[in-house]
């Protein structure tokens, strides 16, 4: 039994195009604090051992200078780089400008993870309870296991008021594993009722209970044997198109069909909150001011 402490692994590479701006690095709080920050003092304090950074290069010196100083001496750091160009040279497309996607990026963590992990969006807030829930799930799993798990989250508990998001739709059986996910790339509040784009761009209602991922997942090492071939594959299908993704949630289906793989789906009742519009800024701020209020976090996380 893996006894070992767990790694959390953080997807910043994204480029925050309805954001405008790098959210990843954006302050919410009057101390300078990114959402990373609370992230991460969460997974500290829950047990996480090291901390592996997906980033771009042009990110790099600032990443580093923020979070080497606030990690040392806490915990392992890593840095991973997701470029466009980190696909095979047939595959490279100059006019392309956004990295791969989330499913690209797991993959490009490989040679940095050596324990079982988590993986989190750097601009999404998950709350205190969820690291404490993944890391106790996390040390009790045997890192030869195929035994993954990833964190749930209601829809109408993440959606923002100013815009559409992507989401994870999951299904679930009576046993809490997940049988399917399917990214819904646009799901959006019309008239105070939550509704999706079909594959035909039009919209139809969806279930405001229905359960989603936020992309907070829980792997073994084992994780990196499932996805290989299937990004290729992606690439080879979609190597003109300069906004396709190859998502987590591509592999997390190649997993589910694995007969000895499977997936348990963990509930907390933390709060997410999370920024995808710059107009979800403030509600963030003031949603930090509250858990400081009540004293879930220091004035000063470091």
């Amino acid at each position: 039994m893996s006894k070992s402490k767990p790694t959390l692994v953080i997807l910043a590479a994204g480029i925050g195009s309805r954001y405008g701006g790098l959210k990843q690095l954006d302050t919410f709080t009057p101390e300078g604090d990114t959402i990373m920050d609370f992230s991460i003092y969460d997974a500290l304090q829950a047990g996480f051992g090291k901390f592996v950074f997906i980033i771009s290069k042009n990110i790099e010196e600032e990443c580093k200078e923020i979070f080497n100083k606030k990690l040392e001496g806490k915990a392992e750091v890593g840095y991973v780089f997701q470029e466009i160009d980190n696909v095979p040279k047939q595959y490279q497309n100059p006019e392309r400008k956004k990295p791969w996607g989330t499913g690209h990026a797991l993959l490009m963590a490989k040679d940095e993870v050596t324990e079982n992990f988590a993986i989190i969006n750097a601009d999404d807030f998950y709350g205190k309870e969820a690291f404490e829930i993944m890391a106790k799930a996390l040390t009790e799993m045997d890192k030869e296991s195929y035994h993954f798990n990833m964190m749930a989250y209601l829809l109408k508990n993440t959606v923002s008021d100013h815009g559409f998001v992507s989401r994870g739709e999951c299904q679930v059986d009576e046993n809490n594993f997940l049988t399917d996910v399917t990214e819904r790339t646009h799901i959006e509040k019309i008239n105070g009722t939550l509704m999706r784009k079909d594959d035909n761009g039009d919209f139809i209602p969806i279930d405001e209970n229905t359960i989603v991922s936020m992309n907070f997942w829980g792997f073994t090492p084992k994780c990196f044997e499932f996805g290989g071939a299937l990004f290729e594959e992606f690439l080879k299908e979609n190597e003109h198109d300069l906004k396709a993704e190859f998502f987590i949630t591509s592999v997390v289906n190649e997993i589910l069909k694995s007969e000895n793989a499977s997936l348990e789906v963990l509930q907390s009742n933390a709060k997410w909150f999370g920024v995808t519009y710059k107009e979800d800024k403030e509600i963030v701020k003031k949603e930090i001011e509250k858990l400081r209020a009540q004293k879930f976090y220091p004035t000063n996380l470091w």
